[in-house]
This record gives structure tokens, C-alpha cells and sequence, in this order.
């Protein structure tokens, strides 16, 4: 099916919508690497919590029940019972040392996926950076280039009208007519290019901007 698509496809495919401009902290942390970088930064960051709640003591509220008997025959009498409710605290610390080293260790897990983050965030930056100016400067070539066919064109034209007139040598007209279809190769090898840098542009800036809440250059 994908071969077919291709096979119809008359011109080079491109991206239909423009490239944002705003801010591209949206787009980047759509990559996936980030994303997930980010996501274990979290999880490292919320083990330093569930670590710290190690630090405080068990804690048991409770009541107690008793007797005002004083011998073995009065337990018989329904007086003879209390109960009482009052504040009962009872608590006991785990092993701080084990509590204490959990943290750390949790501290520094978390220091290490921050590292991590931070160099994945890096590594997407230069990625975008890369692409971007390479995509610009493809562009910026596929516009003289796209001048010099147009010039080339220009040149056959009226080359061939000469040579019609007589003015021209038909090895004048041929070498028109090669130059045009050099700059037509070029012109064409660019476009490809030019989409090519497109699509590794997109994945750099994560991609699906269609929906981002961003302004687009004319």
C-alpha cells in the first residue's frame, strides 16, 4: 500500500504546516527521551518522600478496659467493670541509621537522574539545533537553485528561438538545453533534500505541532 502511494506521488512530500515560532520548550519535551527522563526524575523525587516518612515513629492511639474488683467473687457484678476512653499514646522509632541511609540513598538516585536529565535535555538541544540549521540551509539552497533553473529556463527558451532564426548553432542550443536539465537534477535532488531535513526536524522538536498553541511565520 505504501509502495503504491509512492509510486502516485507526483511531487516531493512536505510538511503542510509551517514551523512554529514561539516557544519550542513545548515541542521539546514532546520527545520521548525526555519524556522519559523526566518521568524518572519524578519517580526519584518521590522516593525521597516515601524514604523521609521512614524517619517518624509508629504512632498507636487506643483506649483501655479494666476492673474495680478487688476480689474473685465481685467480677460477677456489672459495677464492677470500667472502661475508659483517654488518650493512649504509645509509639516506638524504627532504626533511624537504616531510615537515615535510605534517604541518602534516595538523595542521591534522584542526583543521578537529574544528571541524567539534564543531559538528555542537552542532547535534544544540539539535536534540534543541528536540524534546524540544517534545514535552513537546504532551503535557503533550494531557492538559487530554484533561481538558477528559472535562469536556465530563460537560456533554453530563447536559445531555441535563436537557433529557430538561425542565430544559433545547434551545439549552442544543446548546451542550453543541458545546462537546463542540470539545474532541473539539482533542483529536484534538493527538494528531496529539503524533506528529508524536514522530517528529522520534526522528530528533533517532538514533532505534532499542528496542535501547539504557537504562532507560524507566513
Amino acid at each position: 500500500m505504501g509502495s503504491i502511494g509512492a509510486e502516485r506521488c507526483a511531487t516531493t512530500p512536505l510538511i503542510a504546516t509551517p514551523l512554529p515560532v514561539g516557544d519550542g520548550l513545548a515541542l521539546i519535551r514532546r520527545r520521548p527521551d525526555i519524556r522519559q527522563a523526566e518521568r524518572r526524575l519524578t519517580g526519584e523525587t518521590a522516593r525521597i518522600g516515601v524514604a523521609t516518612a521512614d524517619l517518624y515513629p509508629t504512632i498507636t492511639l487506643g483506649g483501655t478496659v479494666g476492673t474495680t474488683s478487688t476480689t474473685v467473687g465481685g467480677l460477677g457484678d456489672s459495677n464492677a467493670f470500667r472502661y475508659s476512653v483517654w488518650p493512649l499514646l504509645t509509639w516506638s522509632f524504627p532504626n533511624i541509621g537504616v531510615a537515615r541511609a535510605r534517604v541518602r540513598q534516595a538523595k542521591a538516585r534522584t542526583a543521578a537522574a537529574l544528571a541524567s536529565f539534564d543531559g538528555v535535555v542537552l542532547a535534544a538541544l544540539q539535536d534540534a539545533q543541528s536540524a534546524l540549521a540544517a534545514y535552513v540551509r537546504e532551503r535557503d539552497r533550494h531557492q538559487a537553485l530554484t533561481a538558477s533553473r528559472d535562469n536556465a529556463a530563460e537560456a533554453a527558451s530563447l536559445s531555441r528561438l535563436r537557433f529557430q532564426r538561425g542565430a544559433d548553432d545547434f551545439l549552442t542550443q544543446l548546451d542550453a538545453e543541458r545546462a537546463l536539465g542540470e539545474a532541473e537534477l539539482a533542483l529536484t535532488e534538493s527538494a528531496a533534500e529539503v524533506a528529508a531535513d524536514q522530517v528529522i526536524l520534526f522528530q528533533a522538536l517532538g514533532g505534532g505541532w499542528e496542535g501547539a498553541s504557537m504562532t507560524a511565520p507566513p
